[in-house]
Order: structure tokens, then sequence, then C-alpha cells
């Protein structure tokens, strides 16, 4: 696997992870948390939702990541290149874990350190 390809999945995973962490911060805003848990009517929740900025961009980092991905199946196996994403999985609970203090227990961390091997081996091969 070319570096560029490497360069191409990462850049793909980390969009999509920074998408995922983008869009919980717009989900957990006052403003959205209200216009869900205030009974107001559907219309105006969806309204509240998609212009809220943090979620904005979530979506346009996840066209971005998107993108990317298109890259590097135009140059890898998919077989080979879609066991990277799971390292989205350990961005997104590292991330969430420090931003939003949820949860990383022993459990957790292993799960991810299963990933992180597993993608490992992947990659060698």
């Amino acid at each position: 696997m070319s570096i560029q390809s490497i360069f191409l999945i990462l850049l793909s995973v980390l969009l999509s992870a920074s998408a995922q962490i983008m869009m919980k911060a717009g989900m957990s805003s006052a403003a959205v948390q209200h216009a869900l848990l205030s009974g107001q009517n559907f219309p105006t929740m969806i309204l509240t939702i998609a212009t809220s900025p943090l979620v904005l961009l979530g979506l346009l980092s996840f066209g971005f990541s998107a993108f990317a991905w298109l890259f590097v199946l135009s140059r890898i196996d998919v077989g080979q290149a879609y066991p990277f994403v799971a390292l989205g999985i350990v961005v997104t609970s590292i991330a969430g874990h420090v931003l939003f203090k949820e949860d990383l227990d022993i459990y957790r961390a292993l799960g991810v350190g299963t990933i992180v091997i597993g993608v490992i081996i992947v990659g060698a091969t």
C-alpha cells in the first residue's frame, strides 16, 4: 500500500470521526436540546437541527470524508481498505472521552485496542 493511499485512508477516517464529534456537539447544544425536549413541532425541531453550525460542519466533513474515500477505493482493494474505517471507532471513543467525558472503561479500552491490532494486521498484508 502506497504512502498516498495510507494518507487518503487516514484523511477519510479523520474527517469521518471529526464529523461524528461535531454532530454530537451540535446535537448536545442548548438550542437543539431545547428544541428536542420542549415538545416543539417536528418541522421546528428539524429546522433547529438543520441550522446548527456544528451539525452543518459535521455533515460537510462527512461529505469530504466520502470524497476522500472514493479516491481510496479507486486505488486499493476494498477488503484491504475497509478495516481502516474501524480506526474511526478509536478516534471517536477517545474524543468522546476527552471532550464529552464519556465513559471509557477497561472493556471499551480493550475493545479499542483489539481494533487497532486488527487494523495493523490487515494493513501489514
